[in-house]
């Protein structure tokens, strides 16, 4: 379209300029439109196509441009929802690792009470035990010294009777 159009003006341009009166006049304004006319056509036909391609390419380095800020806002966007996704997996695993370490710590404890009342149990049946045994031995004791005794001073005579119930005043 655009060289039919030059075309034109170039064919026609003759005509105008010759078809003039040679009379000076007059002033020149219509060469002068027609020259700038033309000028603009000669620049329009041999720019157009380096414009086109400019004004092309810096448009699609700006939509390059854009689609790699698009592309990284998506990226850095899934970054974030897989941290709060993690960090939602870290809470639920720190959740389930309290309560687990709950119910050891229970379960120690649980362990450790069971323990002690066994050992203060096996102490105290121990104690008994061995007081039992020093309460024998004490008796005994005493009643061999009361027989001692008794059986040392010749000069006292003393039944059986009488000597069972002094050994249990001496016992009791």
């Amino acid at each position: 379209m655009l060289k039919y159009f030059f075309a034109l003006i170039v064919t026609l341009l003759p005509v105008v300029v010759f078809a003039s009166e040679g009379s000076g006049t007059e002033t020149d304004i219509v060469q002068r439109i027609v020259n700038f006319i033309i000028f603009a056509a000669i620049i329009y036909y041999l720019l157009a196509d380096k414009l086109k391609a400019y004004f092309a390419g810096r448009t699609a380095g700006i939509q390059a441009e854009l689609d790699k800020v698009q592309d990284t806002l998506k990226e850095s966007q899934a970054k974030v929802e897989d941290a709060k996704l993690q960090l939602e997996n870290a809470k639920k695993l720190a959740a389930e690792i309290i309560a687990g370490a709950n119910l050891d710590i229970d379960k120690i404890k649980d362990s450790v009470s069971r323990n002690v009342t066994s050992e203060i149990n096996q102490m105290q049946k121990t104690f008994n035990e061995k007081l039992d045994l020093e309460l024998k031995k004490a008796k005994r004791e005493v009643v061999s010294e009361v027989l001692e005794e008794l059986l040392s001073s010749e000069n006292i005579d003393v039944s059986n009777e009488e000597l069972a119930r002094v050994v249990l005043k001496k016992v009791a």
